[in-house]
């Protein structure tokens, strides 16, 4: 229990720590090929974000453990709307100006049907994931051609500020995009190897593991984006991180361990996890779309409420462990 424990952390830190790595180098390496600052917020940065959930669980799937894999992504969209929402919110109140932004909203929606709507008859077939895989690749299509066309919306000029804050040498970039791969590759392989020897051990599914422990690691990265922006004042990055990664979990993370593992669905993944996501995600819409004129916002009384819903969430999902056992 021992090794698995703290294979699990060391490959937490590495995965966070390969994970900003990755991302700077590939957002510095489309800088020096003129890619639109637009264009690296929406696609890159949340491809990037993204990383971790991807590799983990396509390790997961392609091991025999896709219950690890879609726990990982569906309980990532759920810490990244409530947990790390409600602190960057508590940090800084959000104000949404994005106009590609307020579009992504309705987008998620639309995507969190989809996905509840091919698993609700109990599971996930390889013509289900590739059904999200053909969404997922509509959706970058419309993106990179918003991205080279909206050069004036808040969320690229934010993007192209922070660019510039952090511009590095094209050999540099280049190193830091290959390392960041690597070692993410890596601590991923690592994490997982971790998590399943814990959950075999406690006696407990590799889906509580992926909902909890997986899915707040994996989240780190975009926790430690969000609030370093929220406190520059980068407030459509912050809320771009989470939609960017919200729509690649759903569609690209679960899509492609769909692919390589057709998997049935745990039925408290249909009458809880799914629910909370589902719901999750509409009181973003509320909060992030704005009415009668006014632009969206979160501010600290909503990020409470958040914050208050993962607390809510968690001691749930733990309740459900205590009770089976």
């Amino acid at each position: 229990m021992l090794l698995p424990s703290l294979a699990l952390l060391v490959g937490l830190a590495l995965l966070v720590w390969s994970a900003d790595r990755f991302v700077e180098g590939a957002a510095a390496t489309a800088t020096h090929f003129s890619v639109p600052p637009l264009l690296v917020g929406m696609v890159i940065v949340g491809f990037g974000t993204s990383a971790p959930e991807m590799v983990v669980s396509t390790l997961a799937a392609s091991q025999g453990n896709p219950a690890l894999a879609l726990g990982n992504a569906w309980g990532s969209n759920i810490v990244n709307t409530s947990l790390i929402l409600g602190v960057t919110a508590l940090v800084s109140p959000i104000l949404v100006r994005s106009v590609i932004l307020r579009q992504e909203l309705p987008v998620l929606i639309g995507v969190t049907a989809l996905a509840a709507y091919l698993v609700w008859d109990g599971g996930l077939s390889r013509l289900d994931a590739w059904v999200l895989l053909g969404v997922f690749g509509v959706l970058m299509g419309w993106s990179i051609v918003e991205g080279m066309r909206g050069s004036s919306d808040t969320l690229g000029t934010e993007t192209a500020t922070e660019m510039k804050s952090r511009a590095m040498p094209l050999p540099k970039a280049l190193m830091w995009l290959a390392l960041g791969l690597l070692v993410l590759v890596g601590s991923s392989r690592l994490l997982v190897w971790g998590a399943v020897s814990i959950a075999q051990s406690l006696g407990i599914s590799d889906l509580i593991i992926g909902l909890t422990v997986v899915a707040v690691g994996t989240s780190l990265p975009e926790l430690a984006s969000c609030v370093a922006a929220a406190r520059k004042g980068e407030h459509d990055i912050a809320l771009g991180n989470v939609l960017g990664s919200n729509l690649f979990n759903t569609l690209a993370v679960v899509g492609i361990a769909g692919a390589i593992a057709p998997m049935d669905i745990a039925p408290e993944l249909l009458t809880r996890d799914l629910p909370v996501m589902a719901g999750l995600t509409l009181v973003l819409f509320v909060m992030g779309w704005g009415f009668r004129g006014r632009p969206g916002r979160i501010n600290r009384v909503e990020a409470s409420v958040l914050l208050l819903a993962y607390v809510a969430y968690t001691a749930w999902v733990l309740t459900s462990v205590a009770n089976a056992g």
